[in-house]
């Protein structure tokens, strides 16, 4: 059976991964102003850091029509796929999961898998579900499997400042200025769906993420060895390869991909964020 996975474009793979495994990519939407784009195709990170230095606005995205997944959803089965497993952003945090949904109940063969989850998040578990595709296991199968996994996700980033989560409503002026006052350095985690605020880290930015990357190593307690991800927003290159190097040394994992974040992660907390990502239940994979 020739199965087609595909994904929102807010799981942050690299187009080297995107054509390695052959997932299809559905853009979401990204207004800057009266101006509308679709994520990666028409727009990218650096034009949202260009139209905020420019007016101190952040875009604001948008989910794909029922409509527009109907044609994406076809034209995979138009294309000579028996079947179509698509991975959707946490329906937490966006509609287009449930407008999938839509699509597909007017089709056949089209399975929706809400990843409750963002960025590389989401990204492991549709690698996953490749991987279960190569092996030749049937769409359901595939996501029964998935499903099974996505409460194991761990996905967090550590962001240098709240400005971007103050400009998009998603931060109180209140908790903003008390964490510039004290040079906080937040976490942020997907839990349940949804973003929050976890640990908090004092100092420098580059000590800061060196003591966050100390804590993802104390909590891999059993995490699955066959990849991980080191995903950033626009940030220093030196300090980016030093995370790699200390997530590397650990031993744990066989794969340690560098991704870059989309519009979705750097519209919500802005350049110099890092995060690693990566599932955590690697002594119960079926």
């Amino acid at each position: 059976m020739k199965i087609k996975i595909t994904a929102d474009s807010t799981c942050d793979l690299s187009q080297e991964l995107v054509e390695k495994y052959n997932i299809g990519i559905s853009p979401l939407h990204v207004a800057l102003g009266d101006n509308d784009f679709h994520d990666g195709v028409t727009i990218v990170p650096q034009d949202i850091y260009n139209y905020y230095n420019e007016c101190k606005k952040l875009p604001k995205s948008g989910a794909c029509s029922v409509v527009e997944y109907q044609e994406f959803f076809q034209k995979q089965l138009d294309e000579g796929y028996d079947a179509v497993v698509h991975f959707n952003l946490s329906s937490e945090m966006s509609a287009s999961h449930n407008n999938a949904v839509s699509a597909a109940q007017n089709l056949q063969n089209v399975y929706v898998v809400d990843s409750r989850n963002l960025s590389t998040g989401t990204g492991l578990l549709v690698l996953h579900a490749c991987d279960l595709a190569n092996e030749g296991i049937a769409p359901q199968e595939i996501v029964d499997k998935v499903n099974a996994r996505v409460d194991a996700v761990r996905a967090s980033f550590i962001i240098n400042t709240l400005e971007y989560l103050h400009k998009g409503g998603r931060c109180s002026s209140l908790v903003y200025y008390a964490a510039n006052l004290m040079g906080l350095k937040p976490v942020i985690e997907v839990k349940s769906g949804k973003m929050g605020v976890g640990n908090k880290f004092i100092g420098k930015f580059d000590r800061c993420v060196k003591k966050y990357a100390d804590l993802i190593k104390s909590k891999c307690t059993s995490p699955d060895k066959r990849r991980c991800f080191v995903t950033h927003t626009q940030m220093d290159d030196a300090l980016v390869a030093e995370i790699i190097d200390k997530v590397k040394s650990w031993g744990y994992f066989d794969e340690v991909i560098e991704t870059t974040a989309g519009c979705t992660i750097t519209t919500h907390c802005g350049p110099n964020t890092i995060g690693i990502l990566y599932i955590n239940d690697g002594e119960n994979i079926n």
